[in-house]
Formats: C-alpha cells, structure tokens, sequence
C-alpha cells in the first residue's frame, strides 16, 4: 500500500510506518522491542554484532553510464553493475516491505540552505532512526509537509546480500547509486554506515558547484576566526575541537564555499574508548545523557559505563545532537577559515608537535592524510607502528579523484591567504612502546598559539628530515618537545626512524606525483641526496 513516508522508496507495505519519531518515541520503541538497554544516565546503548567498524571492502557504486567517467573507480568505489545494483534494489525494498514495523526519518544534509539536500531513512530499527535523527539536521516540524527526498536510504541491517546474485563480495552490501539517488545498506548494524553513505553523496555533489566538501571538524573563535581540523580517526579531530573557549560549528563533515563553512550534520560520532571526564569534558557529558546512542560501549548491570574497556571493540562511539556541546555555533555556518588544522597521530614519534606549512606544503600534506596505527586500535596490527594514508584525509568517502580535491583546497587557502599547520598528536621521545602519547594540555596550547595568531609571529627552524617549520620556542611546552629530535634519548634511533617514515611518504607521493604541480613536488618530503 502507498504512505507518503515511504513516498519515493520503492517500498510497499501494511505494516505499521512510524515516521519522524522524536528521541523519546524512538528509545521507548527500541527498548520495547529489545534493540538495547538504557545507560544510567539514559542514553541508549546497542551492539552492533559482527561489524564494528565500517565495512569497507564491502561498498559498490553503481556503473551508471551517467557518471562513469567522473567517478575515481578502484578499491575505494568498486563497480557494481547498474542491472546488479537495480536488482539488489529491488530485493531489498521487497524485503523492507515484508517487516512488521517501519521507522523512517526525513532529514537535511548541509547547514547552507543553498548546498543542502534532503534525505529520507527507511529501516527496520528504532535506534538506528534516532542515530539518523542525532547525525542529520532535523527540519522543523512545518518543513515536513511535503517532503520530497534527494536521495533515499534503504537501511536493512538484518537482510543478507548474495554474491552470486549481487555481484558483491560477502553478505554484506553498501550500494550507492549517483544517478539512482538511493543508497541500500545491507548485512551490517553499524550505524556509522549511514552517516558516511551520506558524506559521500556531498562529496559527489559539492564539487561540480564549486563547493569544497571537508572530512574535518570547525570551530570559531570569539573574533569570528574560523579553523578547520581534519585528521584521521584517533589523531584527536572531535576533541580539539570541543574546545570550551570556541564555538563548535560542527565534528566531523564541512562544505567550504566563497560565502563560508557550514557543517553537513546536525550532529557528534564521537570516539569515545579511554574518554576523560577532566580532559574531554564535553563530550564526556553528552554521551551521560538522554538522547545519546551509544554504540558497543561496555557498562554494569546498573548501566555505569566503563569507557576504558573495549570488551567489543576499541572503535566505541557517542552519538548526539550538537546541542548537546553547550558551546555551539547556532545554525552550523560561520564565515572563510583563518587558520587550516592537519592533524597526525604518529606513532613513530619523529614529527615535531606542530609546524607552519606553506600553501604547497599544505596540498602535499592534505594529499598524504598521513596518520600511524598502533596494535590495540585495529584487529590484525602488529607491535611496529603502521603508516596509513588517506588523501584528503578521507579518501573512503571521495567517489571524485583526490586531484579534484586537492586543487579546490590549494586555491581556496591561496584566494584567501589561510595559514595551514601540521599538527601531531602522536608520540614523542620515542615510537610508540618507548616514546609517550603528546600531552593533550602541550597541544591545546600549541593551537592556541595558532589560532590567535601569536604562534605565525615567533622564530622557526627548518626540520632536516620533512622539510618543516618548526616554532623554536612556545609558552607552556619545553623546548625539547618542540623538535622532535630532541625529546630523543638515543639520536641515532631517530634519525633511523625519521628516514623510515621519509621512505614511505615518497613510495605514497607516487600515486599522485603525476597529478600536481611542479611547486607541490618542489615541496614533497624527500630523502637527502
């Protein structure tokens, strides 16, 4: 039977269609039909089984004659034929339609009325809805009259894929179609699949209107100076900026456009293993509260939570309304970015804490989206760090070339004159198991320093090994913090690592070496002749 909520689907049903619950009618239908437990602070808890992470091996787009030759096809954006994906389709939303209950939202992407889009949930869960609800931005309650969807989510966590019918790989299948306008989930609980379905969908959107879609959070200070942080998952994004002297505009997805940034999301997907109360304040009392989702994180039998155990995975997470940082920038706009964060955890302990970049350093840097991973972070990971990189510092979610990315960042940061640092956030005095974890107290005064603009005025020595402009001195971090060297006991063992890592940023500068200028390979980090 038709029903305007499911207007658009595809999906048929007599089944009861719950459409644009608010958080109280979600928690009440997710903790009635047993989808998880209340935390003793209220916020809802759920596991998500098998997948705890993003499944990325498992994401197909589909080879729409349209949009082919745009696409950057590869292990990120793997084909699946339009026949393939229309009948994945097809028995998804047969599927959807059999359920004895329906939840769906109709949500925005984009803060910008201009660049926004709509989107509308369909799924079998009623805390998977209120994670949508969390994430997107919720239009007001008139806006809903008539809503007309851009691109449409079949979410079917429970419903398994078939190879040999599909042409995927497992039972799990997240297939995306740019012409089609609908993405299907399937064969995976993890809600950070439906967030990230949809930051894909921007950054094949934004770009062909001269927009800049951004894997960072943004903040604004008290003088309107806006900064962006973008940085892999564990390098310290969503906690650097939740910062209580700035106003949060948003944690994790941004357009940037001439008028301004505005966030994607209405939302926080916050880490939240080893979370501290004294030092992450913020986020420690919206993952306390009512409203919250939070997904595989371990309590008690009362609901007490235990952020320090990773009995399900170290990949625990918060999801919650951005209102829930009482320090927010209404309405997720703000004005052209003064300073551009990139931030490192490396765990090779060689890179200095922070360094000035220039604006050809800065598309170098951008196009590597280096970070390090240590054992205890991701299944299969050794004692030895390893390197990762993901240009853009998001390079799952660019259905585009990265070049297309790069090249929009680069004249963004030149047509406006931003100041871009390399920030790191990983060990130092040593690689990880010898060295410590960067104080969080000596980067929040490093940023400080950059953001208000006292840290672009002092000295700067140049780093032999990668080329970078280090602050010779900076109040409240000791000297030998600042060069990296330095807070080396055994010199040689650093130079040895350092030229390690210099190693493997040139065998990753190949795969776009031939994609740049000749002032961004001028500024590549090298070996020493």
């Amino acid at each position: 039977m038709s029903n305007p909520a499911l207007a658009g689907t595809g999906v048929e049903t007599t089944a009861p269609i719950h459409s644009n619950l608010t958080a109280a009618g979600l928690t009440a239908f997710a903790l009635q039909r047993g989808e998880g437990r209340l935390s003793a602070d209220g916020a809802f808890m759920a596991l998500t089984g098998q997948h705890t992470g993003r499944s990325v091996q498992d994401k197909f787009v589909a080879d729409d004659p349209e949009v082919t030759n745009e696409i950057w096809w590869g292990k990120v954006n793997q084909k699946l034929a339009p026949e393939k994906f229309a009948g994945f389709v097809s028995r998804v939303q047969g599927w959807l339609g059999q359920r004895e209950i329906l939840f769906t939202q109709d949500l925005y992407a984009g803060a910008d009325p201009a660049h926004r889009i709509k989107v509308r949930l369909v799924t079998t869960n009623a805390w998977h809805a209120m994670f949508a609800r969390n994430m997107f931005i919720r239009p007001e309650r008139a806006e809903l009259d008539g809503f007309v969807p851009d691109f449409t989510i079949l979410h079917a966590p429970e419903f398994e894929a078939d190879p040999a019918i599909d042409g995927c790989r497992s039972k799990t299948l997240i297939g995306l179609s740019f012409a089609k306008k609908i993405i299907c989930i399937a064969g995976t609980s993890y809600a950070g699949e439906i967030k990230k379905s949809i930051f894909t969908v921007m950054n094949w959107l934004l770009p062909a209107r001269g927009v800049l879609p951004m894997h960072c959070s943004a903040n604004v200070g008290q003088h309107n100076d806006v900064a962006l942080f973008f940085g892999l998952s564990g390098t310290g994004k969503t906690t650097l900026s939740s910062d209580p002297e700035r106003a949060l505009i948003g944690d994790d997805e941004h357009g940037w456009s001439d008028t301004g940034v505005f966030n994607f999301e209405g939302g926080c997907y916050a880490k939240v293993i080893k979370l501290s109360r004294e030092a992450e304040p913020q986020i420690w009392a919206a993952s306390h509260r009512f409203g919250a989702v939070l997904e595989n994180v371990v309590a008690d039998e009362l609901g007490n939570l235990d952020l320090d155990s990773n009995k399900h995975t170290e990949n625990t997470r918060s999801c919650y309304p951005v209102e829930f940082i009482p320090n927010i920038h209404v309405g997720g706009q703000a004005g052209i970015p003064k300073n551009v964060v990139m931030l490192t955890a490396d765990a090779f302990g060689v890179l200095p804490p922070i360094s000035k970049l220039t604006p050809a350093q800065a598309m170098y840097h951008y196009l590597s989206g280096y970070t390090a991973r240590v054992a205890g972070t991701e299944k299969g990971l050794g004692a030895e760090p390893q390197a990762t990189f993901s240009t853009c510092f998001g390079a799952p979610f660019l259905p585009r070339h990265p070049e297309v990315y790069g090249k929009m960042l680069a004249e963004l940061v030149a047509k406006y004159g931003a100041q871009v640092w390399l920030v790191n956030t990983g060990w130092s005095g040593g690689a990880y198991g010898t060295g410590k974890r960067m104080s969080i107290h000596h980067t929040r005064a490093l940023l400080r320093g950059a953001l208000d603009g006292s840290l672009a005025k002092v000295e700067f020595a140049t780093d032999p090994f990668f080329g970078l402009a280090i602050p010779k001195s900076v109040p409240g971090v000791p000297a030998e913090v600042l060069n990296p060297r330095e807070a080396w006991a055994d010199k040689a063992a650093y130079d040895e690592t350092a030229k390690k890592l210099v190693s493997m940023f040139e065998k990753n500068f190949e795969t776009f070496a031939g994609a740049v200028g000749d002032d961004v390979k001028a500024a590549a980090i090298k070996s020493a002749a």
